[in-house]
């Protein structure tokens, strides 16, 4: 079995074993971009922006309702800012926890090892269907998002919700890749959940009070969660250098599940 031969079947089988679980989360982000997108031609523009401004500015900003006041901020806020992270790193997290710690603790992933694979093969097929399965949902993320937008007229461009439905898909392909190679280094689902989540948090609350503290601009520089909304892409398209340091990111993570992965003792 060649090398590329063995990435790929590896990659099919992880996809068709997860194909239902996958249907249900993108079928639960449609729901999120059917509920609030629809919501804004009767409750934004001036009612929404009186409401925010009644609201604690700290809050607001932290929470990034500042931006409800438009149409393109109303998206950031509800479908790209919150909602859509918070269930696509569930997921991520979840399945990033799951493809190898997971199935090392259930005794999985010694009979997968012993086939005859390289174990680099072997892991870049589990990495590369965790990446695929996050952006699908990305994808569903865009469409139902781009379509509902167009249905009911909010005054945003296809090509905004497409860099920030990109952004959303290296955001949570990160962090789903640390949370992997932290179950690759320590053969533990709880510990690599703990990892996965600890840093999610982290770099979401720094992005949050990163405002609100006078050397903030230190802290919201080194957050993921800044790196994938500060420059509004919705607005302003695609920030090439900050996804980029998603991208960067994933790529240690990934090197680091490697070198641990090949030389842990699986028992076979």
């Amino acid at each position: 079995m060649t090398r590329i031969r063995a990435v790929t079947v590896e990659i099919a089988w992880q996809l068709g074993r997860r194909r239902r679980p996958l249907m249900l989360w993108a079928i639960g982000l449609t729901a999120v971009a059917a509920i609030y997108v629809p919501l804004y031609p009767s409750i934004g523009g001036e009612q929404m922006q009186a409401l925010v401004d009644s609201l604690p500015a700290e809050m607001t900003a932290a929470l990034g309702y500042d931006r409800l006041g438009s149409a393109a901020g109303y998206l950031t806020a509800t479908v790209f800012g919150l909602l859509g992270p918070a269930l696509m790193l569930v997921f991520g997290i979840g399945l990033g926890a799951r493809t190898v710690a997971g199935e090392e603790e259930a005794g999985e992933l010694e009979l997968a090892a012993a086939a005859p694979v390289r174990r680099d093969d072997l892991l870049a097929g589990r990495v590369i269907a965790l990446h695929t399965q996050i952006a699908v949902l990305a994808v569903v993320t865009f469409a139902a998002s781009a379509l509902l937008s167009a249905s009911v007229g909010l005054d945003v461009s296809v090509g905004g919700i497409a860099a920030a439905s990109l952004g959303l898909n290296l955001l949570v392909i990160a962090f789903a890749t640390i949370t992997l190679a932290a179950g690759a280094v320590s053969g533990r689902r709880g510990v690599a959940l703990a990892v996965g989540a600890a840093t999610a948090v982290a770099a979401f609350v720094a992005d949050a009070v990163a405002g609100m503290l006078d050397d903030g601009a230190v802290i919201e520089a080194l957050s993921p969660f800044s790196w994938y909304l500060a420059s509004d892409p919705v607005v302003n398209g695609v920030p090439l250098t900050a996804y980029a340091r998603l991208g960067v990111v994933t790529l240690i993570a990934w090197a680091v599940a490697h070198d641990r992965f090949r030389r842990r003792d699986l028992g076979v």
